[in-house]
């Protein structure tokens, strides 16, 4: 497709020289780069798809970079990224990895922030407008936020502190009516009252807080979006402008199914987020619907990411009053979890790894404090997904040190259910397991174990003089270890399943001196504070050599799994060549 208008437009003012009817040929253009550009290397698409209206409309009569927008998770920058200089990204996939997924103060003077997670725009800019307030300057700030954001803590918090600025500040909701899966709770009833009455219903939150408030009922109208975004030009007070949005608009299948095409793989826009065949999310899952028809006080939560976890629109629907999706609030989540664990109930709550750090201090205060025994499972806990957003790698350095918590690392299908298993019906902890990640392993023995006796490491091999301890997804590239060790020194090392993450086998460790003189530690996460640093702690006053394998403490963007393993030594090859030094 000739993207005519599209290739007229190298920054922002170009817009403003288009005719409406120009300015709607150019929204086709953007959409084709969203599209070619998602189906290519995957990406977040409904989102995207569906404020591209606004994004035009912003541009053109706000006067970016002088005038800030700051948009909220920013995964729906795509259209703000073809408008700002780099829409060649989008259109050639020669240049598709040159850009990333969010907005990026790296990347052009356009963005502020590089921002992955959600419901923080509104702070950023209000953090932005006082700055500018100090120091005496005029310009615009504007917060983009989606209607499922504001359901996330901090949105409130935002709204509720930048109503007093007192100046100069915009809040636009892209109200589309969903957060990744359709939105719940009592805002989103307010919301759906304001579009219903065309933003007349005395129902309205935003001006119980203080806001001038107006609303556009086409937000895909790129005419009515001016229009309305003109009037509230250099205002000096808060104000919000709420628009309706279509996610998806203009990919059928998007606009359709908008839960599956939220985020697409690359290669042939399906969207489908949910995987078919036998997957460690379809175990859970299933054994949570046969748990709950047995037992009603089982409910699995999420913290709207179902799809992460495999919790799919059946499941939901199975399920039924047993599942609740508390929005994009992860904190709540926690505390939810913990107060259905002490008042009796047995709760599931689904995170993705990256999300669980918004929720430390309900980690820490609310749950384990209180020693509820809810169950948390940690999604996509790995070195893998590598954007810099969204690392996967910090989840056990968060959660293990946190007292009263028992963190299992379950290495293959029949441990994951049997820790699930015992995880619901014992009322001593709470339990945090590390779902395990990739293709679906079997022991093909049945697990027995015990999970109550904290602690106690499994044995699976043992030998002499190097001891290999494997937690988690790495226990079976300890295996590995293990065999390579025997071919290159003709060592049988004693193979360890540590199973807890959150203490050590003090009495194993302490047998291991006697005929081991190396113990290696492998992780699937960052080193520091982590498992392996432990084992090295309680190693420290011996003749014991300890070598621990896992990620650095550092922010990486964008790097390939097999890059990372090569930097951090997580191969056979090179941990045998380390270990060569030692012997």
């Amino acid at each position: 497709m000739e993207t005519l208008f599209l290739d007229r437009v190298e920054k922002p003012s170009d817009i403003k020289k288009m005719s409406i009817q120009e300015l709607e040929s150019l929204a086709s253009d953007i959409r084709f780069g969203v599209i070619n550009h998602s189906n290519t290397i995957g990406g977040h698409f409904g989102p995207d798809l569906g404020i591209v209206e606004a994004t035009i409309a912003l541009h053109y009569v706000f006067d970016s970079p002088k005038d800030k927008l700051i948009f909220d998770v920013s995964h729906q920058c795509y259209p703000h990224k073809m408008l700002t200089g780099r829409k060649g990204a989008f259109l050639d996939p020669l240049h598709h990895m040159e850009i990333t997924g969010y907005t990026n103060q790296h990347e052009s003077e356009h963005d502020f922030f590089t921002i992955g997670h959600t419901s923080t725009s509104i702070s950023l800019a209000c953090g932005m407008a006082k700055a500018r307030d100090l120091q005496k300057e005029k310009y615009n700030v504007i917060a983009i936020i989606g209607d499922g954001s504001l359901s996330g803590g901090e949105a409130f918090e935002g709204l509720n502190n930048a109503a007093v600025l007192n100046s100069n500040f915009i809040v636009i909701v892209n109200d589309n009516e969903m957060s990744i899966a359709p939105t719940n709770g009592g805002l989103f009833k307010g919301l759906a009252d304001l579009r219903a009455t065309n933003g007349t219903s005395h129902q309205n939150i935003f001006k119980a807080m203080g806001y001038d408030y107006f609303y556009v009922e086409e937000g895909n109208n790129i005419k009515a979006l001016i229009s309305a975004l003109q009037k509230i030009k250099d205002t000096q007070r808060p104000t919000v402008l709420h628009i309706h949005t279509l996610k998806g608009k203009g990919f059928k299948a998007a606009e359709e199914d908008k839960e599956s095409y939220h985020w697409i793989l690359a290669g042939t826009a399906s969207g489908k987020i949910y995987e078919s065949g036998e997957t460690y999310d379809t175990l859970m899952t299933q054994f949570l619907l046969n748990k709950k028809e047995k037992d009603k006080s089982v409910i699995a939560v999420s913290p709207a990411t179902p799809g992460i976890c495999g919790f799919t629109p059946a499941f939901r629907q199975k399920m039924g009053e047993n599942y609740t999706d508390v929005d994009i609030a992860e904190q709540h989540a926690v505390g939810y979890v913990s107060g259905l664990a002490i008042n009796g109930a047995k709760p599931v709550l689904a995170v993705h790894s990256s999300f669980i750090q918004r929720a430390y201090d309900q980690l820490s205060q609310d749950l384990a404090i209180n020693k509820a025994p809810a169950t948390i499972l940690i999604c996509w806990g790995a070195i893998g997904p590598n954007d810099i957003t969204h690392l996967t790698i910090f989840d056990i350095p968060l959660i293990s040190n946190i007292p009263n918590i028992v963190f299992l690392a379950p290495t293959c299908k029949e441990e994951y259910l049997a820790m699930l298993d015992w995880s619901l019906e014992q009322k001593s902890h709470p339990v945090v397991i590390r779902a395990p990640f990739g293709p679906v392993i079997s022991s093909g023995e049945t697990d027995t174990t015990d999970y109550g006796k904290i602690n106690q490491s499994k044995v699976t091999h043992t030998g002499q003089k190097i001891a290999i301890i494997g937690a988690g997804n790495f226990y079976h590239l300890a295996k590995t270890v293990r065999e390579e060790i025997k071919n290159q020194f003709g060592i049988n090392a004693t193979l360890i399943n540590p199973v807890y993450l959150s203490g050590l086998d003090q009495e194993l460790l302490n047998r291991l001196k006697k005929d081991h003189d190396i113990v290696i530690t492998l992780e699937d996460g960052c080193l520091a504070g982590g498992f392996g640093e432990k084992v090295s702690a309680f190693y420290g006053d011996s003749d014991m050599k300890v070598l621990n394998y896992g990620a650095t403490k550092e922010f990486t963007d964008r790097i390939s799994i097999n890059e990372l393993y090569e930097r951090y030594h997580l191969t056979p090859r090179l941990i045998c060549e380390d270990l060569r030094k030692l012997l």
